[in-house]
């Protein structure tokens, strides 16, 4: 079975979706009816603007999702998913690319996300850490014992968690998590807790335009974050999709359970390589691929 999986926050790039635009008749008219849909032309700061620009999570998230869903829909017959996920952001793009949702809903909701998430980072000063070389279960118990809000956030492979809180406690969570022999603990460049209980204004704001949007029957199983297994009814979707911004990101937990569920080889679609590089941290020798148009 053929899975495609689709990266979230952090896979950007100044010039992403350039060649799409150039190349193809439709990416051009996806691009600049996103342009309309936004109310600013997001494409001048995808092909043309700084890092800094880019990195804006109002720019961030829309931008990876057009890049991931042009990609997928110039594909043509080249893409046919049997499976999909995708990572946080990444998972609307895999909702829009089986079907679930069109690709305005599809937009509209990514730009309200990124919207709500970053109204929930002003609240309060939080943020995010990777622990590398520990145990998820040495990581969990960090977590607990620690005062204050701090929780693991991304399971991203084996031996790389990544935690998110308050900007104390996750501090705390990174000295204890070196004196139990993690590798590395290092704070990560993100405005604040995604995947925590700090995320949850933007949560019930979210949750109010999924609930107001049409969720269609998927043409293929998506792996949620979640759940990390495969769902096919829309109503659970939707409950999964609310819930994942407050809730782990189970990424290595979906890579095991694809593999297990028959996939054969993953594409990814957008921005990026991280995706399959995570997949083999999972299998050393699991068939990895990046789509493209010249494919």
């Amino acid at each position: 079975m053929k899975a495609y999986v689709f990266p979230g926050q952090g896979a950007q790039f100044v010039g992403m979706g350039k060649d799409l635009y150039e190349a193809s008749a439709e990416a051009k008219e996806l691009f600049e009816k996103a342009n309309d849909i936004l109310g600013f032309r997001i494409t001048d700061v995808m092909f043309d603007g700084t890092p800094e620009e880019l990195k804006e999570t109002k720019v961030t998230q829309p931008a990876i999702f057009l890049h991931s869903v042009i990609l997928s829909k110039v594909l043509g017959d080249d893409f046919k998913p049997e499976m999909v996920a995708g990572h946080s952001l990444g998972e609307l793009s895999a909702l829009v690319a089986n079907g679930v949702l069109d690709f305005e809903d599809g937009l509209k909701l990514v730009s309200k996300r990124a919207l709500a998430m970053q109204k929930a980072c002003e609240l309060q000063k939080s943020t995010m850490a990777a622990i590398l070389g520990l145990d998820d279960e040495v990581v969990e118990d960090i977590c607990e014992k620690v005062e204050g809000v701090v929780v693991a956030a991304n399971y991203n492979c084996p031996g790389q968690l990544v935690i998110s809180g308050s900007f104390e406690a996750v501090n705390e969570a990174c000295e204890i998590a070196k004196e139990k022999g993690a590798r590395r603990a290092l704070l990560l460049p993100v405005g604040g807790a995604f995947h925590s209980p700090l995320m949850e204004p933007a949560r019930e704001e979210l949750a109010a335009a999924i609930e107001n949007t049409r969720f269609n029957n998927p043409s293929c199983p998506v792996y949620q974050n979640v759940a990390a297994s495969a769902v096919l009814n829309p109503e659970e979707i939707k409950e999964n999709l609310i819930a994942q911004l407050t809730a782990p990101v189970k990424w290595t937990q979906t890579m095991q359970q694809m593999i297990a569920d028959g996939a054969e080889s993953v594409t990814e679609v957008g921005p990026g390589k991280v995706l399959q590089g995570l997949f083999k941290k999972v299998d050393r020798k699991f068939p990895t691929a990046s789509a493209s148009i010249e494919a």
